[in-house]
C-alpha cells in the first residue's frame, strides 16, 4: 500500500479519535457541572426521568429558560417589608397554623413574583427556582405537598410547622437574608 495512503488513513483515524475524545470529555464535563450545580435536584430529575442524559437535557433547558427571565434583586426597603410580613405570619402560626402556612405560601409566591419569576403552575415555579436554589427547591416542594395534604385533612400541626420551616428556607434564599433574621416557629 502506498505510504501516503497509510499516512492519510492514520491521520484520519487520529482525528476521529480526538473528536470522539472531545465529545466524551465534554459530555462527562457537562454531567459533572450539572451534578455540581443542581446537587439533589439533579438526582431527583434523573430518578424522575430514569435516564441521566434525558435528565441533563431537562436541567439544561431549565437553565436556558431561566436565563431569559428578567430577574431582579429586591431593594433593601422591599426586602425589609417582606421580612416584616414574614415575622407577622410566623407569629400567627401559634393561633392559626393552617392560616399561617397558607399565608407563608402566598408570601413566598409574592417574593418570587417580585423577583421576576413567572407565576405559572407550581411545578413550573419549582423548576424555575431550582436553577438558582437547587438545595432549597426540595423544601419548597415538601412545603407545597404538606399544604395539599392539609387541604385534604391529611396533615398534622407538626407537618404544618415543617411546612413553615420549609417555606422560610426558600423565603430567606429569595430575599438573600439569613434565618437568624426570623424567630423560630413555636
Amino acid at each position: 500500500m502506498d505510504p501516503k495512503i497509510v499516512t492519510a488513513i492514520a491521520i484520519a483515524v487520529a482525528v476521529v479519535l480526538v473528536v470522539v475524545g472531545v465529545i466524551l470529555y465534554t459530555r462527562g464535563n457537562r454531567s459533572a457541572q450539572l451534578k455540581q450545580k443542581f446537587g439533589p435536584e439533579y438526582d431527583r430529575v434523573v430518578s424522575q426521568h430514569g435516564d441521566p442524559k434525558l435528565a441533563e437535557n431537562v436541567l439544561a433547558e431549565r437553565e436556558r429558560r431561566v436565563s431569559s427571565l428578567k430577574l431582579r434583586t429586591l431593594p433593601e426597603a422591599e426586602r425589609d417589608r417582606y421580612v416584616h410580613q414574614w415575622t407577622f405570619v410566623q407569629k400567627q402560626f401559634v393561633d392559626d397554623p393552617r392560616g399561617a402556612v397558607n399565608e407563608a405560601d402566598r408570601l413566598v409566591t409574592d417574593v418570587m413574583n417580585s423577583r421576576g419569576y413567572p407565576m405559572s403552575e407550581f411545578a413550573q415555579r419549582a423548576d424555575d427556582i431550582s436553577v438558582h436554589y437547587p438545595e432549597t427547591v426540595g423544601n419548597y416542594r415538601a412545603a407545597h405537598d404538606i399544604v395539599l395534604r392539609h387541604a385534604k385533612g391529611q396533615s398534622t400541626t407538626e407537618d404544618l410547622r415543617r411546612a413553615m420551616v420549609h417555606f422560610r428556607s426558600l423565603f430567606d434564599e429569595l430575599l438573600g437574608v439569613t434565618a437568624t433574621t426570623h424567630k423560630e416557629v413555636a
